[in-house]
């Protein structure tokens, strides 16, 4: 994806299942489920680049000590910083060995030592980058059994209500972003569950449990199951968040719909949950198929004694996971996503192979940015396959026509597409240092380009994972690429057009800055029908206090006027820069949502592209952004 797009976050979680001597004896390291957490965060680095958070619960600690402990950092480099210090102790103590201490001596010695590890990456969708948005968010008791942290990678389309039922609660929350919303929420029915079973057991019970006692069989009790399925009523967005209670409970929960990814590997040493199934199979060196998806609307708790369940807290919905996971946020080296990329460039090779009009003599192959590369070796894959079976039934009719040649032989074997990389991405490049003139200059150089690999009767086909605002293609990219002087640039999404909001995790709340609105807007300009955006704002105000089930997508009346190929040809167009010297033609080829479907037909998460949102609060939020786009309010939608 060229466009800078804040996305996701990560999450990782590791549960040791045995004493922290096991791990001294058989890998000569105590600390060895705090490196595995290490490992988990690096191995997710791509999902969140703005912060980090690390959070320990440790086991039987005496009275008087420190038994949940947390770290956090917005500072660059965020994960190598926290471990600098959660590591530092653990280094001294590893210098002087293991042997002269008890587990308990361990753990007071190193003050991030523990049982549970609970880690986060930050990719900021909502409030600012400080250290205090970063996750894990705390609620502190004195009682260990209701002190909470949580972490997790999620959006609420409706915080704002859930909110306004805290106060009714008679709660006085600070801060109103949907992980404090949570938090409180899920503090409230934690006491609520103590309250319960204070009853059951306590002196007005017939149990008459009392004290160290009563607190100890609690703790015991604690149901995170009824907890979850109290506290997610009403809840409406996209999650996966994990607990961690005081007392040594943990817990992953998932939205009902499956909207953002989780998985866990469990075996006689370990539960580790992450946001990606590659982090974990690489991390603990299993295969692909050990490692068991956390299902849509459960969760996965894990009490202090040792029990595990993974169990339904709701009702689930129809599974609509994100596709663009797939396509673009999560790590391509797990073996299915990579295989998904694939296909998503072997789909767009007929149209592509038309665009051409079977020239791929004349034509160049490449990827821009290094992420699409799966998808670009599917693509030329195909076009390889689909050529050389036209030229195997050209070349069969001259053999029976008797007019065979040489020639015709060296044609077949010679006629691959010609794949280059182009360009190169400068990491180093830094052009936030700069003026707005200054910096559009400075743009033109974050790709190093490989000249003499084009030739000017060439036709330069480049493809990109998803092309969402379109700023970077013309700000930077076509201006780049112009520089190869080819007769024309063909630029190939794998993703179809970004048409809708999302409001599940993904920073793409602002209806007007996507090219594909961009270009439909301007087809009823040039088509002279601007009065359907009249309509269609009329439609969203009569509906905008209504509750979102009762909403409709009235924006799809926008995009219904115009087919693939004419919303295409207008943002190729609009991604034209402004006095270009280079005369060539520009040429966009988008993913259909069928050949999306076929690519990856486990994941059905498409209201980006489709305005077939998986809650009501994404009618809502595209209600408001067609809204705040008509009165030129450019803020968040939800």
């Amino acid at each position: 994806m060229s466009d800078s797009i804040r996305h996701e976050c990560g999450l990782a979680l590791v549960r040791l299942r045995q004493p922290l001597s096991y791990y001294r004896d058989r890998n000569g390291d105590p600390a060895w489920g705090l490196r595995q957490l290490y490992l988990l965060m690096e191995k997710q680095h791509n999902r969140g680049q703005d912060g980090a958070g690390f959070a320990v619960v440790k086991f039987d600690m005496p009275p008087g000590e420190e038994y949940l402990r947390r770290v956090r950092s917005d500072r660059h480099n965020a994960i190598e910083r926290i471990f600098d210090t959660v590591m530092q102790d653990v280094i001294e103590q590893h210098e002087r060995g293991w042997t002269d201490r008890t587990e308990q001596k361990w753990k007071m010695a190193c003050e991030y030592l523990g049982e549970v590890y609970l880690g986060h990456l930050r990719y900021a969708t909502h409030s600012n980058h400080s250290r205090a948005n970063c996750h894990p968010y705390l609620r502190t008791s004195n009682t260990a059994s209701r002190n909470l942290a949580i972490a997790g990678n999620f959006n609420m389309t409706n915080s704002p209500q859930l909110f306004s039922q805290l106060l009714e609660y008679g709660l006085n929350p600070v801060g109103e972003s949907d992980t404090q919303v949570i938090l409180e929420r899920l503090g409230y029915f934690l006491d609520k569950e103590h309250e319960h079973l204070t009853a059951t057991m306590g002196p007005e019970s017939f149990r008459h449990l009392k004290g160290r006692e009563l607190a100890a069989a609690i703790s015991r009790d604690i149901d995170l199951v009824r907890i979850l399925k109290k506290a997610s009523t009403d809840w409406d967005g996209g999650y996966l968040f994990s607990g961690l209670i005081g007392n040594g409970d943990a817990f992953v929960a998932r939205d009902p719909s499956g909207i953002r990814p989780g998985f866990f590997y469990l075996d006689e040493e370990v539960v580790a949950v992450a946001s990606e199934r590659a982090a974990l199979a690489n991390v603990f060196n299993v295969e692909p198929d050990q490692i068991e998806e956390i299902r849509p609307g459960h969760i996965l708790s894990i009490k202090r004694h040792g029990e595990i369940r993974h169990e339904p807290f709701t009702e689930p919905r129809e599974p609509r996971q994100c596709t663009f996971e797939r396509i673009y946020f999560s790590r391509g080296n797990d073996p299915a996503i990579y295989e998904e990329r694939k296909s998503l460039g072997r789909q767009l090779a007929p149209r592509v192979l038309n665009a051409l009009q079977g020239d791929t003599e004349n034509a160049v192959f490449s990827f821009i940015p290094n992420t699409a590369e799966s998808a670009f070796l599917g693509l030329v894959e195909e076009v390889d396959h689909i050529t050389r079976a036209c030229h195997v039934e050209q070349l069969w009719a001259k053999i029976e026509a008797g007019t065979a040649t040489k020639a015709d032989l060296e044609h077949l074997r010679n006629g691959r597409p010609r794949a280059e990389k182009v360009a190169h991405k400068d990491q180093r490049l830094r052009t936030f240092i700069a003026h707005d003139s200054a910096r559009r200059d400075l743009v033109l150089h974050i790709y190093d380009i490989t000249r003499g690999v084009v030739k000017p009767t060439d036709t330069l086909v480049v493809l990109d994972d998803s092309i969402v605002r379109g700023t970077t293609l013309r700000e930077s990219i076509i201006r780049i690429l112009s520089r190869l002087n080819p007769a024309r640039i063909v630029i190939v999404s794998s993703a179809p057009p970004i048409m809708y909001p999302d409001c599940y995790g993904i920073d793409m709340s602002q209806l007007g800055r996507f090219i594909a609105f961009e270009a439909a807007v301007g087809l009823l300009r040039d088509r002279s029908e601007s009065g359907l955006l009249d309509e269609v704002e009329a439609k969203c105000l009569a509906q905008a206090e209504l509750p979102p089930e009762r909403m409709v997508n009235h924006v799809a009346a926008i995009y219904e006027r115009f087919t693939l190929d004419e919303l295409s040809a207008k943002i190729g167009e609009l991604v034209r820069p402004a006095h270009l010297p280079w005369p060539g033609q520009i040429d966009v080829i988008y993913q259909d949502v069928e050949g999306l479907h076929r690519a990856i037909p486990g994941h059905t998460g498409d209201w980006y592209f489709t305005g077939r949102y998986p809650t009501p609060g994404g009618y809502r939020v595209l209600n408001t952004a067609y809204l705040n786009w008509r009165r030129k309010v450019d803020v968040r939608s939800y």
